[in-house]
């Protein structure tokens, strides 16, 4: 078996592994806040969002609606990794904020990643999020402080940190995310869309087929 087959293969397991988990753990995992949402005003990507590859000329857009402390999400994370070293040079990949409520540290999580990427290392904290997750996920404790020192591993500017942290507008940044998201039908994490049309894989290959066809 050739190591591309392999990989697939692996990551067509772990997108199964993902899809039972968010389906297990629906009733938890479902947006329950009550942000208002106006969906004549939605929009799928913003100026603002944030892209984790951006080609120039791409006409493929591919979009997450994540959850940094959702198991589904983390489990998925891998396979998202793969689809951008494999479509990153035709792909534009975007991520936007989606915690769910019922998560305690989702939204503290969330405007940890906002407040680093307003210091140019949103990919790196994003990355972090998911490789600690099982550290500080689940919790009914604040982990503002575990946050706060992967901010200071990653050598960010603490105090400009802090600022961005607690600011009201890293929150109302958050919530525009799930206001859109919210109003594009998304209710749970992770969601995926290709070219505005909200797809439901059930494999690794459902995502490689979808990309395929748009870039056709």
């Amino acid at each position: 078996m050739n190591r591309g087959l392999k990989i697939s293969l692996a990551l067509s397991v772990v997108f199964v592994v993902a899809i039972a988990v968010a389906l297990l753990a629906d009733g938890k995992d479902k947006e329950s806040s009550t942000v208002e949402s106006n969906a004549a005003t939605a929009e799928l990507v913003r100026p603002d969002s944030h892209r984790l590859s951006s080609t120039v000329g791409s006409k493929v857009t591919f979009v997450e609606f994540l959850d940094f402390e959702c198991e589904a999400c983390r489990s998925v994370y891998p396979a998202i990794e793969q689809l951008r070293a494999d479509y990153g040079d035709r792909v534009d990949f975007v991520v936007r904020y989606f915690p769910i409520a019922s998560h305690f540290n989702a939204e503290r999580a969330a405007r940890a990643v906002e407040a680093a990427a307003q210091q140019g290392k949103f990919e790196q904290m994003y990355k972090r999020m998911y490789e600690t997750q099982a550290e500080w996920g689940e919790q009914q404790t604040p982990m503002d402080d575990v946050f706060r020192g992967f901010a200071e591993e990653m050598g960010l500017d603490m105090a400009a940190y802090d600022a961005a942290y607690s600011a009201p507008e890293t929150l109302d940044r958050i919530r525009q995310d799930v206001n859109d998201g919210r109003a594009l039908g998304v209710q749970g994490t992770p969601t995926f869309f290709v070219n505005g049309q909200r797809i439901e894989p059930t494999t690794y290959d459902d995502l490689t087929d979808a990309l395929d066809t748009a870039l056709r």
